[in-house]
This record gives C-alpha cells, sequence and structure tokens, in this order.
C-alpha cells in the first residue's frame, strides 16, 4: 500500500510504518569477495580468522560445459559464517566466477562479489525489487539463493559493485549443521510471489519425508584448543562478533553517495577532508558507519593495491584483550601489517589492519561509536491506532530479528 504527501512525495507502507521506499536497510549482513589465491585466502580467513564454513558450491557441477574452468583452481564457493548466520562472509574463485558468470558485470577492478543488506520482511525484498528496477537501477537477478535459504534481489552500484537485498537467513544452531540438500528444492531465480509457506513448514514436511535433518555441512574446529578467550578455551586468542564495516574506493564520491543515502537509505553520519579529498561514512543503524567511500585517487597515495576498489574488509573483535593478541598472533602467522593515517577511519578509536593473500585489507577493531537519535517527546498519546503511521526517525532502528519470522 502507497499513500502520497501533500508534496506529492510517494511513500510506502513498511510494517505500518510509512517510508520513502518500500524497505529498510537494518544491517549490513554478509560480504563476499573473489580471490584468486583461493587456497591462500581459504587459509587465512578460515584457519587463521576462524571463519567456519557452512557450506560449499562445487561450480564445476552447475554448468553444462565444465571443462571451461579446468586450470583455473578450486571451483569451490565457500559460505562462512562467525556466528549463527548460515554466512556472514563468502569467499570464491575469481578466475572461475568470471569463466562461469560471463552474464555478470564484473568490472575489472572490482573484486567484492556481493554487498548484503538485511531488510526485515520478504515482502519488502519482492517490492524492493519492483521499486529499483523502476528507479533505473540494474537488477541482476532475484530469488532465492541455496544454501543459505535467504530471499533477494541482486543489483549495481555506480561502480559495478553488486549490492544485495535479503530477507531470512538460514539461522545455525548449537549442532553447527548447515541444511541439508533436500532444502535446495526451496530455491528461485524470480521473484516471489507473496505469501509464501514459513521455514517451519518447510521443515515439518522434510520431517514427514524422512529427512536426516543432521546430514548437512559441519566445519568444526580441529586444531588444539589453547589460548583461554574469556575463561573459553579457544584454538585462537580471539573471536570474531561482527562483519563490516566495508570500505570502497569509488570513481565519483558524489554518485556512490546518492546511491547508498538516497537509493538504499542509508544515512551519512560524516564527512571528512582528506588531502583535499571527500570520504562519506554511512550509517544503516546505530553503528558510526557500514560502509565508507573514499576517492580512487587516494589508492595509490595510500600505496594500497591498485587490484581492487576493495579498501577493506572490517571485522570486529569481542575485547581489547582479543584486539591486541589478535594483532600478535596473525603477525606471528604471517600476515602483514599496514598503518595507515588514523583520521581516515572516523568513529573508530582502536584498529589495525593486514593484507589476506590476495591483498585484500582486513581490517580489526573491538569497538566503533554509536549514533543514536533522539526519540521525539509525547505529552500524551491519543487513544487512536491509525493504520499507518509517520517515520518518527526512529523506527525499525536498533537490534534487527536475524533469522526468517518463524
Amino acid at each position: 500500500m502507497t499513500t502520497q504527501e501533500s508534496d506529492g512525495t510517494e511513500l510506502f507502507d513498511v510494517g505500518g510504518y510509512r517510508l520513502a521506499r518500500p524497505f529498510r536497510v537494518r544491517r549490513l549482513g554478509h560480504i563476499g569477495l573473489n580471490c584468486t589465491l583461493i587456497d591462500e585466502s581459504l587459509h587465512c580467513y578460515r584457519d587463521l580468522l576462524g571463519l567456519r564454513i557452512s557450506d560449499r558450491i562445487d561450480f564445476s557441477q552447475r554448468i553444462p560445459n565444465p571443462e571451461i574452468i579446468d586450470g583455473l583452481g578450486d571451483p569451490g564457493g565457500y559460505f562462512m559464517r562467525h556466528g549463527t548466520d548460515h554466512h556472514s562472509f563468502v569467499l570464491f574463485n575469481r578466475r572461475v566466477r568470471e569463466a562461469v558468470d560471463q552474464h555478470r558485470v564484473f568490472p575489472p577492478e572490482v573484486t567484492v562479489n556481493q554487498i548484503s543488506w538485511q531488510v526485515g520482511s520478504l515482502r519488502e525484498v519482492a517490492q524492493g525489487e519492483s521499486w529499483l528496477r523502476g528507479g533505473g537501477c540494474q537488477i541482476q537477478r532475484s530469488g532465492r539463493d541455496m544454501p543459505g535459504s535467504n530471499w533477494h534481489t541482486y543489483f549495481y552500484d555506480p561502480d559495478g559493485h553488486t549490492n544485495e537485498l535479503f530477507y531470512g537467513m538460514e539461522q545455525i544452531g548449537w549442532t553447527a549443521v548447515s541444511k541439508p540438500l533436500d532444502f535446495y528444492k526451496y530455491g528461485a531465480r524470480t521473484t516471489a510471489t507473496l505469501p509464501q509457506i514459513s521455514e517451519t513448514e518447510e521443515v515439518d514436511t522434510a520431517i514427514g519425508n524422512g529427512v536426516d535433518l543432521n546430514s548437512g555441512m559441519r566445519d568444526v574446529n580441529r586444531t588444539t584448543e589453547r589460548f583461554d578467550v574469556g575463561g573459553v578455551l579457544l584454538s585462537r586468542p580471539f573471536k570474531i562478533v561482527r562483519i563490516g564495516p566495508l570500505r570502497l574506493f569509488v570513481n565519483d564520491v558524489d554518485a556512490a553517495q546518492d546511491f547508498y543515502r538516497d537509493i538504499l537509505g542509508l544515512r551519512v553520519t560524516t564527512q571528512i577532508d582528506y588531502q583535499g579529498l571527500r570520504c562519506v561514512f554511512l550509517r544503516a543503524n546505530t553503528e558510526h558507519h557500514c560502509i565508507a567511500l573514499y576517492p580512487i585517487e587516494l589508492r595509490e597515495r595510500l600505496r594500497l593495491s591498485p587490484h581492487s576498489t576493495t579498501f577493506s574488509v572490517g571485522m570486529q573483535i569481542g575485547t581489547y584483550r582479543q584486539l591486541h593478541d589478535a594483532r600478535t598472533y596473525l603477525r606471528d602467522h604471517g600476515l602483514a601489517e599496514v598503518k595507515l593515517p588514523p583520521e581516515l577511519f572516523p568513529g573508530m578509536p582502536r584498529a589495525f589492519r593486514v593484507r589476506d593473500p590476495d591483498g585484500h585489507l582486513i581490517e580489526f577493531y573491538d569497538s566503533m561509536s554509536q549514533v543514536f537519535d533522539a526519540a521525539p517527546h509525547f505529552d500524551s498519546l491519543a487513544d487512536e491506532w491509525p493504520e499507518t503511521v509517520d517515520d518518527d526517525g526512529i523506527a525499525l532502528f536498533g537490534e534487527p530479528f536475524f533469522g526468517p519470522l518463524e
């Protein structure tokens, strides 16, 4: 349902709130990278950083002519997690993806596979796809991904980075087992028709059909747990608790800002001037920023890798003690630290950065400034309950619900 303000601006009913677009981004959910050195990158992110593989897809099994990827290395795509989300980080073989997905636009220096934004409902994904298309965004594809179970729509930013709106990420519980292959029948390559059955119904159907719910993938640590991390023995002296922020080099900061602010609805927290270059920091929720935009000219000045527009991928560590110990641990295990001017990273008091095998920077930090919007003051509440209410500037912010609605 839509309404119009007096000036003709269209407003959308999003969970009973009248918003300027038919969705609201709740958080940066996951990030994917295309890498050339797939074996070395997998060792870095899994064995050194501690991300767990929730599922692996074999691209050689998904194309009619697998010989086109012979000699290009591991054809697997790795879905990895730091918590209960099926995946918060994805790792693909760049050469394999370019051979398999020739219909996709992969600009030469874009190594981000996806920038995925969580919204709160399946309706937001479906209506968001139509709204984005009507606004001139190039839609890459829509449907439901397996593995991961999340409904989605993919589209491009002005620099060719793939963005995704998604809902319904599969949650992996205490058994650390992902969904069995039987559930892949629910995958879709078209926009969802509404309403869809719940995940509870999908699971009940599987149980009724005798599916072994423990037959999915389970990736657990196999190394000695010798570090005391907050009273728990782990195989490394730290634990990643959050993915993001993502930092990008862009060709036109104004155009990129317009996309992430006006199309996606992110809010500009601050901007800085560094050596005459404007850098912009935007947030989705209360974090100071979840994405930062830097002019491409800055990449050479900072002597960062010219092969990628990815400045860095952020990963939050649980505490300062863990952050301190992670720096020593990762340097001792061969990851080179890169020191950069701290003024480039407002809102982040403590951080260090290392290079992954492909030259991407990984940014580790223990805390970030939070931005809290003041709630309006109500003298009294009228005893009226309209069908929709105005966006008061705080609706749908705060901690999001991670998984599907049921």
